[in-house]
């Protein structure tokens, strides 16, 4: 490989690794700041003006969930498929770590976009507000489940590529 291919593929990984980053990011800070800021102060509200906030809240964080999920595959894999440093077989183990997390993680933001947050909406639209609180909590206990996970794989992704494992 030319000097001029090396250093190309050194910034086109860069780049990736980058972007891959700043939608781990964006997704796992919005559940952060949802779980443990948004929703202790929205708990003192009364329970339509919650859910009101929450019916506003979801649809533009699931839009850059969409986005971080996307950019997270398309340059995860790419890493992976055209070879950059390990290439896809032989990569460290802790890289296979985090591709599990995060499967994990896009199935259950699947079922949670398509199950629980589909029956808010229409639940919410009804004026059926007790029914929409029972679909926010199924959201709440996926995000809960999501935001460990998502939190433990950039545990593993620091330690990992600092331990060299």
């Amino acid at each position: 490989m030319s000097d001029f291919a090396a250093m190309l593929s050194d910034h086109a990984y860069a780049i990736a690794m980058a972007l891959h980053t700043l939608a781990a990011v964006v997704w796992v800070g919005g559940m952060f700041f949802a779980h443990l800021i948004l929703r202790p102060v929205l708990a003192e509200r009364a329970a339509a003006e919650r859910l009101a906030v929450w019916r506003g809240v979801f649809p533009r964080f699931f839009f850059w969930v969409w986005i971080s999920i996307a950019v997270l595959l398309a340059t995860g894999y790419s890493t992976l498929l055209l070879g950059f440093k390990a290439g896809f077989t032989g990569g460290p183990g802790h890289v296979d770590i985090m591709q599990l997390i995060g499967l994990v993680m896009i199935a259950l933001y699947f079922q949670l976009f398509f199950g629980p947050w589909q029956g808010f909406k229409r639940a919410f639209a009804d004026g059926d507000f007790p029914k929409a609180a029972g679909y926010q909590v199924r959201i709440r206990h996926i995000v809960t489940v999501n935001l460990i996970l998502g939190l433990l794989s950039i545990v593993v992704g620091v330690a990992g590529s600092l331990l060299g494992a």
